[in-house]
């Protein structure tokens, strides 16, 4: 791996706080993700995860982790299931974790090679009444893939069709949506990441470049400080092609007088970082322009002021409806008579600012976080309002990474990360 090695007090922890919360005579089983084929020969870049590896910090494929608190043999209270590694393995791609190895990562004494699994897997299974599966309960999950997680499920029900079963997701939605602060440290440095490549941006940026190039220019710093890249396929949107809020394609030219939409973030050890900016390709907005991305840094700043522990998610995004609405009103994008015959399950803000102003953000980009309970203390969340405005050819969204502190305003991870529109004229035109 690129990144530093990671205290593997964090990964204890998160397995002692996990165990806490199993039922007595249980066990919970967690396995790797695949390597995913492309064609012929060819797979995609193995992403481990996430669940293992908040529980173990295995960052390989084909492992599995079991917890079983309740054990009678105490060796088998917590077990890493590991493809062996070998001297062809070795050489052709790298060796993988020696037992001595996973026990410096993990914590966890308990290793067997993954030819065990099945015997050593019977012997546990007498033993426990219940067995956690882990299943991808993400209120945006849409997955079709068969996963490696999905296989093993199957293959555990059909072999110990008497055994109950309960499900991991809902433990680790409130475990992993509070962070750690070596969680917290590894997310400030994939921020730190971040600004590094959007300062290069911005000596880089003029009239003229293209967007895929300004992508070269942030995945090229991104690498060169141990991230292995984007957080989250990036969003580089000169023009109109801000108002596509998922634009991808990142192929057009930057013309001058255009604004660039920036929706691109480093990972750094499997977490993430997630900042929005938006600038002007020729270091100079033009009055309207600075108009409105004055509008959206003010609600931005209004909207952290919100994420205090004890808010309700929903509330939280109606309030940031009526910092916006304000906003338009002063605009001119919006007039009285449009927010008196708004459309309460669509109001009219929503015009011009059509999604969510947060989400919970951590190992995943939108991570782990059950949206109906209050927010609490060392949650992190992103703040990302926008104004789009395809009728005057530019949109501007602007975010950072807040982590919600004890009392006062949450901390600001890319606190450091330019975005007052007088510092970005004054860099760009240095």
């Amino acid at each position: 791996m690129k990144y530093h090695k990671i205290d593997n007090a964090l990964f204890i922890k998160n397995r002692k706080n996990f165990a806490a919360k199993m039922q007595p005579s249980s066990l919970a089983v967690f396995n790797s993700n695949d390597i995913y084929p492309i064609s012929a020969d060819s797979t995609m870049p193995f992403q481990q995860h996430r669940d293992i590896f908040y529980l173990s910090g295995v960052d390989q494929e084909e492992s599995i982790l079991v917890i079983f608190p309740d054990c009678p043999n105490p060796k088998h209270r917590e077990v890493l299931f590991l493809k062996e590694t070998n001297e062809h393995i070795a050489v052709w791609e790298g060796e993988k974790l020696t037992k001595e190895a996973a026990l410096e990562t993990s914590g966890i004494k308990t290793v067997y090679w993954l030819q065990d699994m099945e015997k050593i897997m019977f012997e546990m299974m007498t033993q426990c009444d219940t067995v956690y599966i882990n299943t991808n309960e993400h209120y945006r999950a849409n997955v079709e893939t068969e996963t490696r997680e999905d296989r093993f499920t199957k293959w555990l029900k059909d072999k110990y069709p008497a055994h109950r079963v309960a499900k991991s997701n809902p433990i680790l939605q409130r475990l992993r949506s509070v962070k750690d602060q070596i969680e917290i440290d590894l997310m400030q440095h994939a921020c730190d990441i971040t600004e590094k490549g959007f300062r290069r941006v911005l000596d880089f940026v003029k009239p003229g470049v293209w967007e895929y190039e300004i992508e070269a220019e942030f995945m090229h710093e991104f690498l060169r400080n141990r991230s292995k890249g984007f957080a989250y396929t990036p969003i580089i949107a000169a023009g109109n092609n801000a108002n596509v809020l998922h634009y991808v394609e990142n192929n057009q030219q930057c013309k001058d007088g255009d604004l660039i939409l920036f929706d691109t973030a480093a990972e750094y050890a499997n977490y993430s970082s997630d900042l929005s900016r938006t600038i002007p390709v020729n270091g100079r907005f033009t009055k309207r322009q600075r108009e409105v991305y004055d509008a959206v840094n003010r609600v931005k700043k209004d909207a952290s002021k919100l994420l205090v522990p004890g808010t309700l998610w929903a509330e939280y995004h109606v309030e940031v409806g009526h910092l916006m609405t304000s906003e338009l009103l002063g605009l001119g994008l919006l007039d009285k008579a449009d927010v008196k015959n708004e459309n309460p399950d669509w109001p009219a803000y929503k015009k011009y600012f059509m999604h969510g102003t947060s989400h919970h953000i951590g190992l995943d980009t939108h991570d782990y976080g059950i949206l109906t309970e209050p927010i609490q203390e060392n949650m992190v969340f992103t703040v990302e309002p926008g104004i789009y405005i395809p009728e005057e050819g530019f949109g501007i969204r602007l975010e950072d990474d807040l982590v919600v502190q004890k009392t006062g305003e949450p901390f600001n991870l890319m606190g450091n990360i330019p975005i007052e529109a007088e510092e970005i004229e004054e860099l760009m035109n240095k």
